[in-house]
């Protein structure tokens, strides 16, 4: 009972997280694979358009967006219309709406693992907790990325393809045409969901071929998941061609007023396929190298310790052991031909969820650009593991520590001040003295991530709202934008505010401007200007781990 209890807890934290909202910002993906780009199509708001959505170089698919953000902002913005919430598009809901439904979803997840548990020989409920306690499920699982999506398509993927009877034998696979649809529908909304998918369609053509006596059986359970395939496939493509051609939803309406015909022949002449675009982009080592390279063994040596700890090394060394008996067995001559021959199929438990762990793992490390939330669908098998045979149980203290403080650092600290920031600067410029006296706000953001320009609420008819991502600017580069800016204003209703690490402040104070107005939002941890140990222990200590607006002081500018 008290695993159950415990679990029951941990997915409350993880909903009333989700509301609090959680602060930190983990990468720009977060936002520009979803909710920015619908933001933009459906609310209409003034945003930043990543070049994967551009009709030049088409490489994500929209039907996701639109089925996951596109929904959530399709329903605040009818509840506003209807009158029913007055201001319910605000950066609050612009933010939290996406994550909720995201949220939700996360617990596809826990619903995979009390099914697939006692087919892997581990408990379900010890299971549930690892997976509900994992700061991977907390942080990562509740946010707008892709790579969550594969993650929960990975999961129903092991469901459908891990079945037994009520006696514990194994049960003849019968959902082809699912596993068809989940696995078009991974590829279209990440390609590297096809290193994912491998074990769990081999496991499955296994047990077809292994259950079956009749070909005609086995090539109609092939033939149906090829044809769902198939059609997921011309749904997939059909929609992101409407999108691409017609670049935005908003011009999708117009499509109505002319000759569908014509449109209809004009869509056949350029068809779509945004995952062959991704990959052709990404298999060009020079555009990789544009993300950032890093070695190929990064994600077994730095990015599954970081996101799964102990867990990791325990699934290495327990990889290594596995080898190393399979080794033994092949040398044997007696062994090889008359022992255990089913190491993919008939072997269960440890030896392949280690395949369905180390495959991925392997294939993605082919690519010299390798981040740790491309790893996040494998908490999955990596739980499942971990809790077979109690693995795990003796490391519980660790586990712990590990978990508290990934979720500290990732949920609160990594860049948290940003988005409290663009909460701040929404309900400056919305306020009722900005609203009576319209003023022209210039934004410029240095040293941070790329600010979401969706959540300052600001129309794209708006033209009083000028957003400058300086990145990661050299100090002279910053320095001239600002004196330029502070040497330009050109009206009494002109605010220019700079937003920089605690960090990095001392490099505007060489620039020559002065600052009338400064706000510290803490924390804010900005990995790549981080703090210096010395100043954490001085009474400067939270200027280092926050994120200031300085508002630039002008003779014709007024309070």
């Amino acid at each position: 009972m008290w695993a159950q209890g415990l679990w029951a807890l941990l997915a409350a934290l993880r909903a009333g997280w989700c509301l609090l909202p959680q602060a930190g910002y983990l990468h720009p993906d977060e936002f520009f694979q979803s909710p920015e780009v619908m933001a933009g199509d459906i609310l209409n708001l003034q945003v930043y358009y990543p070049w994967e959505f551009l009709s030049s170089s088409p490489c994500r698919t929209v039907v996701f967006p639109l089925m996951t953000s596109g929904v959530t902002y399709w329903v605040i913005k009818s509840l506003q219309q209807l009158d029913i919430c007055s201001s319910c598009i605000n950066s609050y809901t612009l933010l939290v709406s996406p994550r909720l439904l995201f949220t939700m979803f996360s617990f596809i997840l826990d619903y995979s693992v009390y099914r697939l548990a006692p087919f892997w020989a581990a408990d379900p409920w010890k299971a549930l907790v690892l997976l509900a306690g994992s700061y991977v499920t907390l942080v990562f699982y509740t946010r707008t990325f892709t790579n969550t999506l594969e993650g929960l398509l990975f999961a129903l993927l092991m469901v459908l393809v891990s079945s037994r009877k009520s006696d514990g034998s194994l049960a003849e696979p019968t959902s082809s045409p699912l596993i068809g649809i989940i696995t078009t529908a991974g590829f279209f909304n990440r390609p590297t969901f096809l290193a994912f998918a491998l074990m769990p369609l081999l496991y499955w053509a296994g047990l077809i071929v292994g259950s079956q006596k009749n070909i005609k059986t086995v090539i109609n359970h092939f033939l149906k998941l090829v044809l769902c395939a198939c059609f997921t496939a011309i749904v997939f493509v059909t929609a992101d061609t409407f999108y691409f051609t017609s670049m935005g939803l908003d011009n999708l309406y117009s499509i109505k007023k002319s000759n569908l015909f014509d449109v209809i022949g004009q869509l056949n002449e350029k068809m779509i396929v945004t995952p062959f675009n991704f990959l052709s982009y990404n298999l060009n080592p020079h555009n990789l190298a544009l993300h950032g390279s890093h070695p190929r063994v990064t994600h077994f040596t730095v990015n599954g310790i970081m996101l799964f700890g102990i867990l990791h090394i325990l699934a290495i060394s327990a990889g290594f052991k596995m080898l190393k008996k399979y080794i033994h067995q092949l040398i044997r001559v007696k062994s090889y031909y008359h022992g255990s021959s089913g190491l993919l199929v008939h072997s269960e438990g440890s030896p392949t969820l280690l395949l369905f762990y180390f495959v991925p793992l392997a294939f993605l490390s082919l690519f010299s650009h390798q981040e740790p939330r491309f790893l996040i669908p494998l908490i999955l098998p990596l739980v499942l593991f971990s809790t077979s045979q109690n693995r795990a149980v003796k490391w519980k203290h660790v586990i712990i520590i590990f978990n508290v403080l990934g979720a500290l650092l990732f949920g609160c600290l990594h860049q948290g001040g940003l988005i409290p920031c663009l909460f701040h600067l929404e309900q400056l410029m919305h306020s009722p003295e900005s609203s009576n006296h319209p003023r022209h706000y210039t934004l410029l953001f240095a040293h941070t991530y790329m600010p979401p320009r969706s959540l300052l609420n600001i129309k794209k008819r708006d033209t009083h709202v000028e957003v400058i991502d300086m990145a990661g600017s050299e100090e002279e580069t910053l320095c001239q934008t600002v004196e330029q800016r502070a040497n330009n204003f050109t009206c009494n209703d002109c605010r220019v505010f700079v937003i920089i690490p605690g960090t990095v402040r001392a490099t505007i104070t060489k620039c020559g401007v002065s600052f009338k107005n400064e706000t510290l939002i803490f924390p804010h941890l900005s990995m790549e200007d981080p703090p210096q140990i010395p100043f954490l222990f001085s009474g400067n200590w939270r200027s280092q781990l926050g994120l200031y607006i300085l508002q630039l002081d002008g003779d014709q500018q007024s309070l």
